[in-house]
Order: C-alpha cells, then structure tokens, then sequence
C-alpha cells in the first residue's frame, strides 16, 4: 500500500506560486524549498511539489505542457463542507487564479474549481461517503 503521495507540478514563478497558495491556507515544508522547488503541505500524507520548470523538466525526458492551453492533470481535493468548497474558490481567485466551470451539484458530490496562476486545474469537492465506504 502507498503511505504517501507526491504530486509534482512545473510552475512559472515559484514565489507567485508559494504566495497563491499561502493566501489558500496551506503551508510548506522548509526542508523540502529552495529556489527551485518547494514542498507543499495538502494533507498528513499528501505533498505537492512546486518545481520550477526547469527544475522540472530535469525529471522527464519529456516536453512540458502549457496548462493554460492544454489540460495535464486534474488535482482533486476533499473539504469538509460545500461552503469550504465555496470560500476556497473565491479566495482561488481573489489571490490571481481563475474559474474555469460552473459549480457542480450532483446530490451525493457538490464540486466547483479553479485554475492557479500557471494554469493547473484545482477540483474542490464535497462528498457524502467516501470511496472505500470510509470518510
């Protein structure tokens, strides 16, 4: 079984990045930053890591996207209420982000997101139950 996960995600402007999310409650791990890269906090055993592009494309052999014009990845996270889900969005934007869809009300599941400065789609949700039968 996985005991953690490392999302890994290229960003324009580190600092841009660190004050977006800052302003969004999270917090990082010094030990884990430096110019080029830092370790966001999201849950006890879940972590983004901010990399700068560069400091990214130095892990694959790949060519990096642009997430405003192509979409690469969905991070989806769990709050604890629709209103959570709500005022996470505003602040999304009131710190530089953008909306991309409509709220979503599916009964079991209400879901509304943002996009953060570089692009990378944020889903922020509400769930009754929870996959697995666990909350």
């Amino acid at each position: 079984m996985v005991s953690q996960i490392f999302v890994n995600l290229p960003v324009a402007d580190l600092r841009v990045s660190i004050a977006f999310f800052t302003r969004l409650g999270f917090t990082f791990n010094p030990e884990f930053t430096d110019d080029t890269a830092t370790c966001m906090i999201v849950g006890d055993n879940i972590f983004v890591m901010l990399l700068t592009r560069e400091r990214f494309a130095e892990f694959t052999p790949l060519p990096l996207t642009d997430a405003h014009t192509v979409t690469e990845v969905l991070v989806a996270l769990r709050l604890q209420s629709r209103e959570a889900v709500d005022v996470m969005v505003r602040e999304a934007v009131a710190a530089g982000g953008s909306i991309y869809n409509d709220p979503q009300d599916h009964g079991f599941m209400y879901s509304h997101g943002f996009q953060d400065p570089d692009g990378h789609i944020w889903e922020v949700m509400y769930m009754t139950g929870a996959p697995g039968g666990t909350v």
